[in-house]
C-alpha cells in the first residue's frame, strides 16, 4: 500500500492518471507475486511464502517507471516479467555466491532496469497524454530513451555508491569480522536469533553451501 500511495502521489491529485497508476500498481504485484510462485512451483516442486513476497516486491519495483503510463494489461504483462527476471537473478545469485544478502540487486536492480525498458515497449498516450507511445504503439525511439536513461542511472548509482563507501570507510569497516559473520549478525547485535536453522533452510533467497553454522547470507 505504501508503494500504492508512492505511486500515486507523484500526481499530487486524485484523478484518471491517479487512477490508472494506482490499478497499475495493484495488478502488477499481483502478477509479480503469481508469476515467482509459479516458476518455485515448476523449478522447485513448491511456491513459498517468501517467494511469492518476493514476487509482489518485483512487480511494484518493476512497474514503478510505467504506472501511470500502461493499461491494466499492459501492468500485469510487466509485472509478471519482471518478476520472472527477478526470480532468475536470485537464483543466479545462490548459484555465483554473490553476497547480497538482501537481494538488493537481483529484485530492485534487475526488477528496475527491466521495469524501465518495459516502458519503453508498452507505454501509451491513449493511458497518459503527457506521455509518449511506446514500441508496440509505433514508436521505436522511447524504447530507445528507456535504455539510454537505465544507462545514465547506473553510471550516476555507481558513481554515488562509490563516493558513498569511501566516506563510510573513513568512518567504519564497510565489512563485519569474519567471527562475527560465523557468530552471526542478529545474534552478535541483538543478541537473538531471527530465523532458525529449519526456517532459513526454507527461504528462497538463501544461499545454500556446506556449512551451515554461516547465517550471515540470509
Amino acid at each position: 500500500m505504501l508503494k500504492a500511495a508512492f505511486l500515486i502521489g507523484r500526481d499530487i491529485g486524485a484523478g484518471p492518471s491517479a487512477t490508472v497508476a494506482f490499478v497499475a500498481t495493484t495488478v502488477a504485484a499481483s502478477a509479480g507475486g503469481l508469476a515467482w510462485a509459479l516458476a518455485e512451483w515448476f523449478g522447485k516442486g513448491k511456491p513459498t511464502a517468501v517467494g511469492i513476497g518476493s514476487g509482489f516486491v518485483s512487480g511494484l519495483v518493476g512497474i514503478t517507471p510505467a504506472a501511470g503510463f500502461v493499461t491494466p494489461v499492459s501492468s500485469i504483462i510487466i509485472g509478471a516479467i519482471v518478476s520472472l527476471c527477478c526470480f532468475f537473478a536470485v537464483s543466479l545469485k545462490a548459484r555465483i555466491q554473490f553476497d547480497d544478502a538482501l537481494d538488493t540487486f537481483p529484485i530492485h536492480g534487475v526488477g528496475g532496469t527491466v521495469g524501465a525498458i518495459l516502458t519503453g515497449i508498452f507505454a501509451t498516450k491513449a493511458v497518459n497524454g503527457l506521455g509518449a507511445d511506446g514500441l508496440l504503439y509505433g514508436n521505436f525511439n522511447q524504447l530507445v530513451i528507456q535504455i539510454v536513461a537505465v544507462l545514465i542511472a547506473y553510471v550516476i548509482a555507481g558513481i554515488g555508491t562509490f563516493v558513498i563507501f569511501k566516506v563510510i570507510a573513513v568512518f567504519m569497516p564497510l565489512r563485519v569480522k569474519p567471527e562475527v559473520e560465523d557468530e552471526g549478525l542478529d545474534i552478535h547485535e541483538h543478541g537473538e536469533e531471527a530465523y532458525g536453522e529449519s526456517i532459513a533452510a526454507e527461504l528462497s533467497f538463501a544461499t545454500r553451501t556446506s556449512d551451515t553454522t554461516r547465517t550471515s547470507e540470509i
